[in-house]
């Protein structure tokens, strides 16, 4: 075992001793797991610099991390299941996709939310796996070891930082978003570039070196001001030099430790039969790179994880296993928009290049089963339709059997709320347009549900629901944008502007896991987003009663408001909910085409049997769970009487006022 020792902290009741239907009442263990592996072992072997790290007298090398289980008090209550929660960008946390509870900043508490999981009777656990988190309150995180030159010191080299500010400033945290930065390892090298451009694929412009320098070895000032919209690039050198991947083998490790190891510092010992894996955006994408270099299998052959489900993962993976890796990096081109994108291989038409995310862990054996769940905005990030087209464009790509990939149709990358918002309260990134307001959470609980059944009961999930080129509800983004210009006050994206995902040449050591930077951008492979009706929703993919019998146009894409500069460009993964006017009248007004909700709907009544119905016909398909259907129908009731009532005077307010 490649885990030497769990290192308890504290153990106490969780929740303060709430009981959770038939599992009971849990417990909550924190502490730190130490870690001891061999790089010579074949498992270990694709985890770049790990061979040069500092090793002990038996050639292993030690790292340790944060971590945390919930589990139920008394073993006999329990599923022998657990679920392994990746940490995005260390927050410990249950996902607001599954038991619908709030992630309060800060907070040493997890928030049980309605209680979801625990209910089901599942161990839920942690680990750090990112070197770069800050350590806070509520945030966990990795100590990776450091990767050596051949005299001992850590090994100096280049590093990228992208950043677009949403406010005017002069000076900037030399980081794609809060985290860790690499230092400056001279703050007078002349060799480092900034660089400006006005949209993602943009010519680059070399801010001259008298107009800014290096504050410090983590901070960059501007004399002009980094201004609102535009995207800024630093390539510097630094001195850092993290063994990144090591994140990677904590998370394998840690869950092997917990389902096989009968040590007494096991609290899970005896307790677990099979492992799944549940990761959001960067912790999915975390996933996905996990099963391209074919961990899932430890260092005693055995398998970690029995099951996957990738949410908002896209096609991409990340950086996660490269030297001078920012984890928390998640637009910078770099080895996450490499090729492969979908689940078996392809050959890339201009390259010649073929590859696979499943291809070396089907050579190694141990291949879990997997859900990918994406919403709309992962396909109007550039990406999405990878996952299930080929590399040409012309055709549609069936997942293997092993995979079942599901488009959440008119949703964006996090679930919608009411009332509308048009402002991101982490980034300040303000829209165009309200945010998209439809909740799609009951649609992930489903598939962990389904997966759980897959793997414990060989059920097979329901078949796969996306965009297809074959039947042409996947198109052209173009295409689509196209269908929005009619509605008003609507601000469409220039599609020239639109980031797409190119092939890119990262120098001569790429295939070793050192990059070159910035990327050079070659020919971008063809991506697709679901057509739209004559509403402007989306018709393919699992769809709501919003999507479905729909008060209000609601999309995966939204532009940027103008006070944060770039109007004409997307914002990564917002999307946009444009309410039907409530009247003929109100519709008259705005010149808008599409009918009016009381045009559609006798009332109220009339529209809940609708919504009732598509929401019964959902669950008659185990795309949501039977229990969650009055809470379907009870979010679309809730729009629909906001919606009603939300004269054109209230929405200019909502807009002018955020």
């Amino acid at each position: 075992m490649t885990v030497t020792r769990l290192a308890i902290h504290a153990r106490q009741p969780y929740a303060g001793g709430q009981a959770f239907g038939a599992a009971g009442a849990y417990e909550r263990i924190d502490g730190l797991v130490h870690f001891a592996v061999n790089p010579e072992d074949p498992a270990n072997t694709g985890i770049v610099d790990l061979d040069r790290a500092d090793r002990d007298e038996h050639g292993l090398v030690h790292f340790t991390a944060d971590f945390c289980i919930l589990q139920p008090s008394d073993p006999e209550r329990g599923s022998r299941n657990l679920l392994y929660l990746v940490a995005n960008r260390g927050r410990r946390v249950l996902p607001r996709q599954l038991n619908r509870g709030t992630d309060v900043a800060g907070s040493e508490d997890i928030d049980p939310g309605d209680g979801f999981v625990f209910r089901r009777g599942w161990t839920v656990a942690w680990c750090g796996w990112q070197w770069d988190v800050i350590r806070a309150p509520g945030l966990i995180g990795l100590d990776a070891p450091t990767a050596l030159d051949d005299t001992g010191v850590p090994l100096v080299g280049q590093v990228a930082v992208e950043f677009q500010p949403n406010q005017p400033t002069h000076d900037r945290l030399l980081a794609n978003r809060v985290h860790r930065p690499y230092p400056v390892a001279d703050i007078q090298d002349p060799k480092a570039t900034l660089t400006v451009r006005d949209w993602p694929d943009g010519p680059r412009t070399t801010i001259p070196c008298d107009r800014w320098r290096f504050v410090d070895d983590t901070h960059v000032w501007a004399a002009d001001d980094f201004a609102p919209g535009r995207i800024y690039e630093v390539v510097y050198r630094t001195g850092r030099c993290p063994v990144v991947g090591a994140g990677l083998l904590a998370t394998r490790d840690f869950v092997s430790y917990l389902r096989s190891s009968s040590a007494t510092d096991n609290p899970c010992a005896s307790r677990i039969s099979r492992a799944f894996a549940f990761g959001v955006s960067q912790s999915g994408r975390f996933l996905r790179h996990y099963l391209y270099l074919g961990l899932n299998v430890d260092e005693t052959g055995q398998r970690a994880f029995d099951g996957m489900l990738h949410h908002v993962a896209g096609a991409r993976r990340g950086e996660f296993n490269h030297r001078y890796a920012q984890p928390s990096v998640q637009s910078t081109p770099s080895f996450g928009h490499l090729m492969p994108f979908g689940y078996d291989e392809q050959t890339d038409p201009l390259t010649g290049r073929r590859d696979g995310l499943l291809s070396h862990q089907r050579a190694l054996g141990g291949v879990p089963r997997v859900i990918a769940t994406n919403t709309s905005a992962e396909y109007w990030r550039g990406d999405g339709s990878l996952v299930h087209t080929d590399l040409e464009g012309k055709r549609d790509v069936e997942p293997p059997a092993e995979v079942r990939v599901y488009h959440l149709a008119g949703t964006q990358h996090g679930p919608g709320v009411l009332p509308l918002v048009d402002t991101e309260p982490n980034e300040g990134t303000r829209g165009a347009h309200p945010f998209n307001a439809v909740d799609y959470s009951p649609l992930v609980r489903a598939a962990l549900v389904n997966l759980e059944r897959w793997v414990t009961e060989g059920l097979e999930p329901p078949p796969n629901c996306f965009p297809r080129l074959a039947d042409s509800t996947a198109v052209s983004p173009a295409t689509a944008l196209e269908s929005f210009r009619p509605l008003p006050r609507t601000q469409v994206a220039d599609s020239t502007h639109l980031a797409r995902m190119r092939r890119l040449d990262l120098g001569p050591d790429a295939e070793r896991g050192i990059g070159r930077f910035p990327a050079t951008s070659g020919e971008p492979y063809p991506t697709f987003v679901a057509a739209v009706d004559s509403d402007g929703n989306e018709v393919a993919g699992v769809r709501l009663p919003d999507i479905a019998v729909p008060v209000a146009t609601s999309t995966g894409w939204n532009t940027r408001h103008t006070t944060t500069g770039g109007p004409e460009q997307l914002i990564p993964m917002a999307g946009s909910t444009l309410p039907f006017a409530p009247s003929r009248a109100e519709r008259a007004r705005d010149a808008d085409p599409r009918p009016s909700i009381a045009e559609r709907y006798r009332d109220r009544s009339d529209y809940l049997t609708r919504v009732q119905a598509v929401a019964q016909d959902l669950a008659a398909q185990r795309l949501l769970l039977p229990e969650d259907v009055d809470l379907v129908v009870e979010a679309a009731m809730r729009r629909y009487d906001a919606f009603t009532t939300l004269t054109r005077a209230s929405t200019d307010t909502l807009i002018a006022s955020r």
